[in-house]
């Protein structure tokens, strides 16, 4: 590719995809590329479990929160797709997640702005013009280089299994649980024993699903609470997402911040929904009036090896109040155990070094999101997530996607003297 971009976008989830379409209103000329791994869009497609509802508003989508006139936001999809009434009729803020990712792909298709898809990024190297990195170049996996002034990247989460453990053909993390099932249930087995590890909503949701999907099943749920937790979606909490609620945070002192996350942890994770908490309950309770117990809650409990046979896992499952152990022989193990960010060190080879850091080793992040790196570094670099200790619990999230993409945008086009409008780039109304 010749030339210098004004924007490379890493990846294309939610993130970036938000700001592909705040891209796509820009009036003034501006040159703009993205590239995603996977060969189509897809989000969290292993958990796309039926009727699993999302955990934000329908109105946090792509758009609406930075342009609500988009012709981009959820609304105007189920307009397209002749639900809209149906949807109004179900009265109801949280779409099931299978519907939401069908609103996800039908806004990647309407993405004007160039999209590689199949094309990931090996490698993002600084070029330097008199003693000043001015742009990066990225080493794509097709071969070819790309160059830019600002880079975004929104490169996800990377599943992380519980302590210990190794991923393997019966040991598998959640984020490819749907075709894991699928394979496993056409080698049909008799009687099968899952266990399921961890406590938050991944978890529950799994261990209903294989309850509901396995009528003869056993299903193993440990956890290291005493129970699943409820999460806490309360209105006032909630603000806590709100996007004036990340300005806040920001400039709040690093004391502050750590204790706002450690206050509002309940808000997201290892928490569940109320209404599937009391499902499983009484799921449990039921079987144990009948007789017929198959949903087995390990609570306050741990895994303390794990160890594969040719046709089983061998799991202990250690009781912390009491130190009693059971054993239990699995099909398959299941880890509902979280995702790690990835660090940005990891892409940026020669300019790792550029990235300043604060006392306990994490990036320094500029309020527009945009890596703190030395002086001599004129190129940006805005992170989309892995930011939460310096822009709070939604910088993972779908809440703030929609004005986190305007507020890059605006820093983007500000970097590259691009005209803009008073608080915002120059879009089309």
């Amino acid at each position: 590719m010749s030339g210098t971009l004004d924007l490379l976008g890493v990846g294309l989830g939610p993130a970036n995809l938000a700001l592909a379409l705040a891209v796509d209103e820009v009036t003034t000329p501006f040159e703009a590329l993205f590239v995603e791994r996977q060969p189509t869009f897809g989000w969290h497609r292993g958990m796309l479990l039926p009727g699993a509802t999302l955990q934000v508003s329908f109105l946090k989508d792509l758009v609406t929160q930075r342009n609500p006139t988009s012709p981009a936001s959820f609304v105007c999809y189920l307009h397209e797709r002749g639900r809209l009434a149906d949807f109004v009729n179900a009265r109801t803020f949280y779409p099931t997640r299978l519907e939401y990712h069908d609103y996800l792909e039908w806004a990647a298709a309407r993405v004007r702005t160039p999209v590689r898809y199949g094309t990931s990024v090996t490698a993002l190297r600084g070029v330097r013009e008199d003693g000043r990195v001015v742009a990066v170049e990225a080493e794509l996996s097709d071969g070819s280089l790309a160059r830019a002034r600002s880079v975004t990247l929104g490169t996800g989460l990377r599943p992380r299994l519980a302590q210990g453990l190794t991923h393997s053909d019966r040991l598998r993390h959640t984020a490819t649980f749907l075709p894991d099932v699928e394979e496993f249930e056409a080698t049909g087995a008799q009687r099968p024993v899952f266990v399921v590890l961890g406590s938050g909503q991944s978890a529950a949701e799994v261990v209903h699903h294989l309850h509901q999907r396995f009528p003869t099943a056993h299903v193993h749920s440990v956890f290291r609470s005493y129970g699943f937790s409820p999460a806490d979606d309360s209105p006032f909490a909630n603000q806590v997402f709100d996007p004036e609620a990340v300005e806040e945070f920001h400039a709040a002192p690093a004391a502050v911040r750590e204790e706002l996350l450690r206050r509002h942890a309940g808000t997201n994770y290892s928490v569940v929904d109320l209404d599937l908490i009391e499902e499983l309950y009484r799921l449990e309770y039921a079987e144990r009036v009948a007789g017929t117990h198959r949903l087995h809650l390990h609570r306050a409990s741990e895994v303390v090896d794990v160890s594969e046979t040719t046709d089983a896992v061998a799991v202990t499952v250690r009781e912390r109040t009491t130190g009693a152990v059971q054993h239990v022989r699995a099909d398959r193990v299941f880890c509902a155990t979280g995702y790690d960010h990835l660090d940005p060190a990891e892409l940026l080879t020669d300019l790792a070094g550029s990235v300043l850091r604060d006392a306990a080793g994490r990036v320094r992040v500029r309020r527009d999101h945009r890596l703190v790196t030395t002086d001599d570094v004129t190129a940006a670099i805005h992170l989309l997530g892995g930011t939460e200790h310096t822009h709070g619990l939604s910088s993972s999230l779908l809440s703030n996607v929609a004005p986190r993409a305007g507020e890059v945008l605006d820093a983007v086009l500000a970097d590259a003297s691009a005209p803009a409008r008073p608080g915002r780039p120059a879009l089309v109304p």
